[in-house]
């Protein structure tokens, strides 16, 4: 089998304000709750606005190979028939480096009768899941990750009893909305309880709500205790009808785009129209060049690698804040934001423990800076890099084919604006 040819691309500067009308793609986090929570629910359900991207195809090809049907009769929507139940698969579910499909379908495994091994490409294999391993042995359910990686073996019972939970979502809040789906199809009522140093301060908080609003549109329920507990009843889960709203991490690189040109980019919707966590990435964007010195990205993890290379032409230095878990995201996000950015040029920015400095400079805009990124197979590394090329001469994106995780469209959005991309080859 011949390896694909890895697609280098240079962005030339378009030196002029981009203009014009892109609606991003649906939004990934939505997507991959609603196709399992469909999976979970008796009956048909349509899924329509949805995204189509590597992450949200291992979801469903994974919960076919679990005995649901999901078809797809167009380029945005999945129609998700079954009866409720998931089935033990033939074989290790593969998911690429789909984080909330293998969080989620590691919990969701606990209702399956039988054996499930989820598993996924080197990146996975070194991305965190013992927290989530350790709760759902809590709650009875016989699971094992030897290397506290991917892969893990959930040995399901048809599902489980229900009871109270703690988990430790310092490193993900995917452990918790994975948990938290899986309860409402529980047999008994389960208590999620969140413990550890973030508690009821857990960082992409926002997540949760989307989990626990998708919850609500499949008919199920859960209920707060207290700030950092939810009481999940085990009502199951019924079909419907989910119109997905657009990526809302996709938006925050026309939102860029559109300040760092100057231009309009018209994206369908304004930013207030969006429920997930990164639109309040937004109005930080907005008030570019004068970002804040300090931003705290704990809310809003998925923008701050747009925002970080929009820091580098800002008027003053930023420091970025409450970041830690994007050392545990596809690639260390940290470390290849400052590595990156230091590669346009030197001090450009640098790490501080967790932190990350931005020096900025907005003498950057129109220089000829060199600089091959290394995307480290992270579409977010690649998309948020090529907004430094819209300001400076010969940034080039190696690996570029990376975006299709999340974005597939991202370079053919970026040329209807105008702007020229060059392929090396």
């Amino acid at each position: 089998m011949t390896a694909t040819a890895e697609r280098i691309l240079t962005i030339l500067p378009p030196g002029r304000p981009l203009r014009g009308r892109v609606m991003p793609p649906g939004s990934k986090s939505i997507t991959n709750r609603a196709l399992l929570l469909a999976a979970l629910a008796a009956g048909t359900s349509r899924l329509t606005g949805a995204l189509k991207s590597d992450d949200t195809r291992y979801m469903a090809q994974a919960l076919r190979d679990m005995g649901v049907t999901v078809d797809e009769p167009d380029a945005t929507t999945f129609v998700v028939t079954g009866d409720g139940r998931l089935r033990a698969p033939a074989g290790p579910l593969f998911l690429g480096n789909a984080g909330t499909a293998t969080r989620f379908l590691t919990a969701a495994a606990a209702l399956v009768e039988g054996d499930v091994v989820i598993d996924g490409d080197a990146h996975m294999r070194k991305r965190p899941i013992a927290p989530l391993v350790e709760a759902l042995r809590s709650l009875g359910i016989a699971a094992e990750a030897p290397t506290g990686c991917p892969p893990v073996t959930v040995h399901g019972a048809g599902g489980f009893a229900g009871g109270a939970v703690a988990i430790d979502a310092g490193l993900s809040s995917q452990y918790v909305s994975a948990l938290l789906m899986a309860a409402g199809a529980g047999r008994a009522a389960t208590d999620v309880r969140l413990v550890g140093k973030e508690g009821s301060e857990i960082g992409a908080r926002g997540y949760i709500d989307l989990t626990l609003a998708a919850m609500a549109a499949f008919g199920g329920r859960a209920d707060a205790i207290d700030a950092a507990t939810w009481r999940v009843a085990p009502t199951g889960y019924r079909a419907a009808d989910l119109l997905i709203e657009p990526d809302a991490s996709a938006a925050t690189y026309l939102w860029a785009a559109e300040v760092l040109t100057g231009g309009a980019i018209d994206l369908g919707l304004p930013a207030t129209s969006f429920s997930q966590p990164d639109a309040r990435a937004y109005d930080l964007i907005a008030a570019f060049p004068h970002l804040p010195p300090v931003i705290d990205g704990s809310q809003m993890q998925d923008a701050v690698p747009t925002l970080a290379v929009l820091a580098a032409f800002n008027a003053t230095p930023v420091r970025f804040v409450g970041i830690a878990n994007l050392r545990v995201k596809e690639c260390d996000r940290i470390r290849a934001l400052s590595s990156n950015l230091a590669r346009i040029r030197p001090g450009l920015a640098r790490e501080e423990g967790d932190d990350l400095l931005v020096a900025a400079d907005p003498a950057l805009a129109g220089q000829s800076l060199p600089a091959e990124i290394d995307t480290f197979a992270d579409h977010r590394i690649a998309m948020c890099f090529a907004l430094a090329g819209l300001k400076i001469h010969g940034i080039t994106i190696r690996d570029a084919n990376c975006v299709a995780k999340t974005y597939p469209g991202y370079w053919d959005a970026l040329a209807s604006l105008g702007v020229e991309i060059v392929e090396r080859g």
